[in-house]
């Protein structure tokens, strides 16, 4: 079976506000930007800002680490604008420019300041994204349209996440010309879920790109089949972080769906907790809230058809229609993405003849992205080489 490279026993286991644009020329190999600032009709993946990122943010051993903030599509693909950061490697780039890794990081948080070129830096992420950068590829990192600019983020929504993780590859090619339009997606948790969607889109969204194929661990899958179920009676569940998880989604659904009326599912509690883990980046929202079930978010049940169908929308990740190849890696005791619900998204996968690698390891959520790269890194290597310099 060429076309899903694991094993049938595999399977079984598993069960920032924008800125007017300048010319930025403290690097030559900057293009220069707008004289004045872009507006939304301009085409995704156009700059609006660029200048150095803070010191905290700068990655260990990069020639160059740039802030950007450019435009991408939301919700009902319309404009909204997003920061990330460009981490380039030192020395003279290879033939054809650096390949690029463009990251999709996990949940954060709402908040503006929950954005990753923002908020404290995380020290497996800087290990992680140093990794890549010292395989010999430029890695860019976006934050996600809503997230440190107007706007909120649109949390779980897979399409809109998927245009910032494709447009921050646009931007940073426009503002380094070092950058070559070989790129691949790598992402964990809500990124992966963004690297999914990614995969499914980036050839038709970007066809100037040359998209290479995905790295995609702890996707959270098959939560939009365990809708009918919500309501004040769904019973807790013996996983971290959901009563938070779903008061993300829940707010990313009142702000851009008013229609649906989600407030009149929320119970006087819910909708209390709904607007406060707006504010919170998720330590202090898990702290906070960490011990709320769904149930006790919900006055009524959201197994409703306008909901189904917006549920359906933002999260089913794609099971056909892939042109890449695609790692997938999921921990075994992973508290947070349930290996059970990946099952299904394996099979799914396999049963559409999807080109996969899957992966499993003994670890927990967080855990598995470093337990991966053992695997990750030649597949990525296969993927997008690094030519000689």
């Amino acid at each position: 079976m060429g076309w899903i490279r694991t094993s049938a026993a595999t399977v079984v286991a598993i069960v920032v506000t924008a800125a007017s644009a300048t010319a930025y020329t403290a690097y030559t190999v900057f293009a220069a930007l707008p004289a004045a600032a872009a507006a939304p009709e301009d085409p995704p993946g156009t700059v609006v800002a660029v200048g150095p990122l803070d010191s905290q943010h700068r990655l260990p051993g990069a020639a160059r680490n740039l802030l950007v903030t450019y435009w991408s599509e939301g919700p009902h693909d319309l404009p909204m604008l997003s920061t990330g950061a460009v981490y380039v490697p030192p020395g003279t780039p290879p033939a054809g420019g650096w390949p690029v890794v463009s990251w999709a990081h996990g949940t954060t948080g709402l908040a503006d300041g929950c954005a990753p070129t923002v908020e404290k830096p995380v020290p497996n992420a800087v290990a992680y994204l140093t990794h890549w950068l010292g395989q010999g590829y430029a890695v860019v990192a976006t934050d996600y349209v809503g997230l440190g600019t107007p706007g909120l983020l649109p949390y779980l929504d897979g399409r809109s996440a998927a245009h910032s993780v494709i447009d921050m590859v646009r931007a940073a090619r426009s503002v380094d010309r070092d950058l070559a339009a070989r790129w691949i997606v790598v992402g964990q948790s809500e990124g992966g879920q963004a690297a999914m969607f990614t995969a499914r889109l980036a050839t038709g969204y970007a066809p100037e790109l040359d998209y290479r194929g995905a790295v995609a661990t702890g996707v959270p899958s098959n939560i939009e089949t365990l809708l009918p179920l919500g309501g004040p009676q769904f019973p807790p569940l013996p996983l971290v972080g959901t009563g938070v998880f779903m008061a993300y989604l829940l707010a990313d659904m009142q702000a851009y769906y008013p229609d649906l009326d989600v407030g009149s599912y929320l119970s006087p509690f819910g909708q209390t907790v709904v607007n406060e883990v707006q504010g919170l980046c998720y330590p202090q929202a898990a702290a906070r809230f960490g011990h709320v079930s769904i149930g006790q978010l919900l006055s009524r049940s959201v197994d409703t058809p306008g909901l189904r169908a917006l549920a359906a929308r933002l999260l089913a990740i794609p099971t056909s229609g892939y042109d890449r190849p695609i790692f997938l890696g999921q921990g075994l005791i992973d508290t947070m993405v349930p290996a059970v619900l990946t099952a299904k998204l394996v099979a799914d996968l396999a049963a559409n003849r999807v080109d996969f690698t899957l992966h499993a390891y003994p670890t927990g959520h967080v855990q598995t992205v470093a337990a991966a790269l053992p695997d990750t890194t030649p597949f990525v290597a296969r993927l997008l080489p690094v030519s000689p310099r």
